[in-house]
């Protein structure tokens, strides 16, 4: 099965709300243009990321404008869309939610970031999810991780086990850490048997420069895309026959011992 990724790399404006879901649906219009099957977002597009006490002022209640937006957008195009997150409020906390739609509009995956990146105090001002994500696009087994949450491969793998084949890295990674965002994504790829979708911002948000460096990895790790630190589109085909292929001859699922792993 042959399926084409278009990912939006987007120069997020902090705290500019109808700046980001204006520039947002002018870029989902473009990247039809490529033919995609999934379309994929960064992190935190609607407000930017930054933790901030303020933040909850400019989150999305309920995820409502979000959710109408993708799902219009998905129904209307028939196309099916991974939302990568935005900064959603909710009984008066905020999460880091991600959003993925059916071509028919339905939201079948609703995922909220897990470990909030202490060294910007993400996890004061966010409220963690507390379990993955899986859902189907096209017959394809997929799920979401964001972020930070790249770093942890115990949720990694959990994310996978229920035979993942594709998933997807919404982002807002540094330029100064761009190493570990390529190796990261890689090794993940590897190590899980899959396709590895991760999708940067870019620009300054707050004072700190997003790196773009949006890529896609193919179970083997290699790179198929890798953008440059632009706001852009660009679009890529993976043949998901390569994950039962590998997986048959180097099956680490099954070789697994997880009755030996003590992990606390």
């Amino acid at each position: 099965m042959k399926k084409r990724l278009a990912l939006i790399q987007v120069d997020v404006h902090i705290k500019d709300i109808e700046y980001n879901y204006n520039r947002v649906a002018e870029l989902l219009h473009e990247a039809l243009t490529t033919k995609p099957d999934i379309i994929i977002l960064p992190e935190t597009w609607n407000t930017g990321f930054y933790p901030s006490t303020d933040l909850i002022q400019y989150a999305d209640q309920e995820g409502e404008r979000t959710q109408a937006l993708l799902s219009d957008f998905a129904k209307t195009h028939q196309v099916n869309i991974v939302g990568g997150s935005v900064a959603v409020a909710q009984d008066d906390k905020v999460y880091n939610t991600s959003y993925a739609f059916n071509r028919n509009g339905q939201m079948v995956g609703n995922y909220s970031k897990i470990h909030g990146f202490s060294p910007a105090k993400e996890e004061i001002y966010f409220t963690g999810g507390t379990e993955p994500t899986h859902f189907e696009l096209d017959g394809i087994s997929c799920s979401t991780v964001i972020c930070y949450d790249i770093r942890f491969p115990e949720l990694v793998r959990m994310a996978a086990l229920p035979n993942t084949e594709l998933l997807f890295v919404p982002a807002q990674w540094p330029t100064m850490r761009l190493r570990h965002w390529q190796v990261l994504n890689e090794v993940r790829a590897i190590e899980n048997q899959l396709f590895l979708c991760a999708v940067n911002g870019c620009g300054s948000v707050g004072r700190v420069q997003s790196t773009g460096h949006s890529s896609v990895y193919d179970p083997w790790g290699t790179n198929l895309l890798e953008m440059d630190t632009a706001e852009g589109i660009a679009s890529v085909d993976i043949d998901l026959t390569t994950v039962a292929d590998i997986r048959s001859k180097i099956n680490v699922f099954k070789d697994r011992r997880p009755e030996l792993y003590k992990i606390n």
